[in-house]
Formats: structure tokens, sequence, C-alpha cells
């Protein structure tokens, strides 16, 4: 569902925190109007002189996904930032990126006040990168390589050994890793083009990358 300046009514909250705070999150968010979500187990990659950027030194992490309205995704970020302290050195990271309609979850409803003109212009993006398992770390080094200060692997795995699921039209099987990166918009371009190369991305079967941007964050230092 988009609004009538075809901006997105609803945000998915990312929240990437140090293994065993992923409950809490979500515990906290319940009490700022999020209904739900689903916490995976990744890890950080950033090495020690750039921990501090990402907040991500302990190499353990989850991701909480969290799904709701524009608004009460942004308050809730608001309030989770506030109880957790993302700038502080190794404390996590927290994003919101846009989604354009959300099926099957309770209570995610648009509000009103989602429609109106934000005006807003995006300046961080978040890169998700999906590769055959054991290809994350040199995904991380071509990124690394034109820019980029770290970022968080995702093992991605079927419910069974004969079943895949499916991710922007790509088999996801029990060997892949997803690779989430958060960049600014000036040297997306630069860190996406040198993992396209290194990683032969244009081939069948390499990978696939996607873009979004990210509405608000927090923890990413400057």
């Amino acid at each position: 569902m988009v609004n009538d300046t075809g901006k997105a009514c609803f945000e998915l909250i990312w929240a990437i925190v140090n293994f065993g705070k992923g409950s809490k999150v979500m515990q906290e968010a319940k009490k700022h109007g999020i209904t739900g979500g689903t916490i995976l187990l990744g890890k950080g990659t950033a090495n020690n002189l750039i921990a501090d950027l990402f907040g991500l030194s302990d190499i353990r992490k989850e991701i909480v996904l969290m799904g709701a309205n524009t608004m009460t995704a942004r308050s809730a970020l608001e309030a989770l930032d506030r109880k957790f302290e993302f700038d502080r050195p190794n404390h996590g990271i927290a994003f919101t990126v846009p989604v354009n309609e959300m099926i099957g979850s309770v209570g995610c409803k648009a509000a009103e006040r989602d429609t109106e003109e934000r005006g807003e212009e995006a300046v961080y993006c978040a890169i998700t990168v999906v590769v055959d398992k054991g290809k994350a770390e040199h995904v991380i080094d071509a990124a690394t390589a034109a820019g980029s200060k770290g970022g968080t692997v995702i093992n991605a795995r079927g419910s069974g050994i004969h079943e895949t699921s499916r991710l922007f039209f790509m088999d996801i099987e029990p060997e892949k890793e997803i690779v989430l990166i958060i960049s600014d918009k000036k040297s997306a371009d630069a860190i996406v083009s040198s993992i396209r190369e290194k990683m032969e991305i244009d081939k069948p079967g390499k990978g696939i990358i996607f873009i979004q941007d990210v509405s608000m964050i927090y923890g990413l230092a400057k």
C-alpha cells in the first residue's frame, strides 16, 4: 500500500544487536506499538579498527526484523534508541527501510498521518547481497576495497534438505549467505560495482544484489 504521494505507508525496522539482546529489543518494541517480529542469527564482520563504527565488535549477532506503519515504526525506533543507546560503542545499529505493502501482519494498518508528504531524501542505503555459503567474506573484501566499513552476515537456509525458499526470484537453499552492508549513498555505487565485478554477479547462479533506501538510522558513527 502506498499513499497518494506515491510514498510507502509501511517501514521495516532492522535492529542488529549483540547475541542475547534480540528478545529484549522485541519486548521493548512491543511497548511502543510493534505487534511482533522475527529474530535471525548472524555475525558481524567489522575488524577491531572499525568495529566502533558499526558497534559490531562482538562477532555473534541477532537481527530483529519488525514491520509497522511508518508513524509507528519511526516512533518505536526512537524509543529503542533511547533504551539501548545505539550510538554508544558496541551497542548495535538500528534503521528502517520503506515497504510498499504488508500482507498477513495482524495490526499493521496504515496510519492517516503516514499519508502526509514528508519531503525526505535518503542519505544512507542498505546493500543486501545473497551468495553461496562461504562467499560472504569475499563480498566483504570487495566492499571494503571500495570504502565499506563492514557488514553483517546472515545464514540463509531452507526448512528441509529438499526444500528451497525464494528471495527476489533466486533460490535460497541450505548453502547461502546474506550480507547486509550499510553505506552512505555517495559510496554505494562504488561498493556495489566492486562486489558485482569480484563476485561475477551478472553470471547465472552467482548471486543477487538489491539496494534499499534507509529512512532512519541509529548507531552509525559519523
